[in-house]
């Protein structure tokens, strides 16, 4: 019956945060519309980009709103149901706990509204080159974010083990600190990469947040669970409105903060040597852009036509909805492969 109630938990809260953000999202649409905040595209280097999404001109970001906003107020909601009903249903439905999702839910803020900004300025064409902030402001700034995570697994919750799949757990000291503030660095600017198709970035994302929704759930960490399957439903609504051709885009003020969470859920659980694995696509996505950069400062030429690879695709000719629905498809199956090998070493 526990598990039962788990399960109906973590898809309760899904269900509810589809329902949630389908309902808000007109309205932020509306605005987003009215006020004419829609997405600049660079000119400037990129001419490759600029010729496959010149149509795309104009169409609102920001739609990361949507994702972050429902997940803050869902928790924040149970949490004081449950302080002023503690003996009710709602005290077992609060999924706001300092061990599991606090630094998760802050982190998620933190960095969106940093991206909030970066959005906002680049819609009003303010900064250099009227992109917004520049890549190594963006760089320090979550950086300070991620390294503020890691004080706190360090510190608060005396945390620096890490575990590495069928052979054991170590405990690592202070060198927990920069991996920590590594694999969120990456994660984060890797889904940024990623968000360069309509409903690309926003799929990955799903099938990632759903892998770690089970290994949280296989692991007994209920609040984390939950916490993925609030995350996951909201990411559903948005792709509703996301999908080829897209209403709005989830510009860095989704990309950004979802990648950050993504991070720490696979530092929370002690998976992140899986996460490569689970979200595979990511690495694919980043991996093509550093290639790219290496081969021109090397070589003095380019491998891809365009970076990130699902540029080079869309160059060579492939219609943008294959690219997205494809790139689904491998991160569906790299994802069940990381499951694989968390159940495998259960078993055994």
């Amino acid at each position: 019956m526990d598990e039962l109630f788990s399960i109906s938990h973590i898809l309760g809260f899904a269900a509810l945060s589809f329902i949630i953000t389908m309902a808000w999202t007109p309205a932020l649409e509306h605005f987003l519309f009215k006020y004419r905040l829609g997405k600049q595209i660079r000119t400037e280097g990129v001419p490759i980009f600029a010729k496959l999404h010149r149509k795309k001109e104009g169409t609102p970001t920001m739609g990361g709103i949507l994702i972050w906003g429902t997940t803050l107020v869902l928790a924040l909601l149970f949490w004081w149901l449950a302080k002023i009903a503690p003996d009710t249903i709602f005290g077992k439905l609060n999924f706001l706990s300092r061990g599991q999702t606090l630094l998760p839910l802050g982190a998620l803020v933190a960095s969106a509204l940093v991206g909030l900004i970066d959005d906002l300025l680049g819609v009003f064409k303010i900064g250099p080159k009227g992109g917004g902030l520049q890549l190594r402001h963006r760089l320090l700034i979550y950086t300070i974010i991620a390294a503020f995570g890691a004080w706190w697994f360090f510190w608060k919750l005396e945390w620096d083990l890490i575990h590495i799949p069928f052979v054991g757990d170590f405990n690592i000291g202070w060198w927990y600190i920069p991996l920590f503030v590594f694999i969120l660095v990456a994660t984060a600017f890797s889904v940024n990469e990623a968000d360069g198709l309509d409903g690309l970035a926003g799929g990955v994302l799903l099938v990632a947040f759903g892998a770690f929704a089970v290994i949280a759930f296989t692991q007994g960490r209920m609040d984390l669970a939950v916490f993925c399957g609030v995350i996951i439903g909201a990411l559903l609504a948005f792709l509703w409105f996301n999908i080829h051709p897209a209403r709005f885009f989830m510009g860095d003020t989704g990309a950004m903060p979802l990648g950050i969470t993504l991070g720490i859920m696979a530092m929370l659980t002690n998976a992140f040597l899986l996460l490569p694995l689970i979200g595979f696509i990511l690495v694919l996505e980043s991996g093509s852009v550093i290639l790219q950069i290496l081969s021109k400062k090397i070589i003095g030429r380019k491998i891809f036509l365009s970076a990130p690879l699902h540029h080079h695709l869309e160059a060579k000719g492939w219609p943008e909805t294959k690219v997205t629905e494809r790139f689904w498809i491998i991160a569906g199956v790299t994802a069940a492969a990381g499951l694989i090998l968390v159940l495998v070493e259960k078993i055994v």
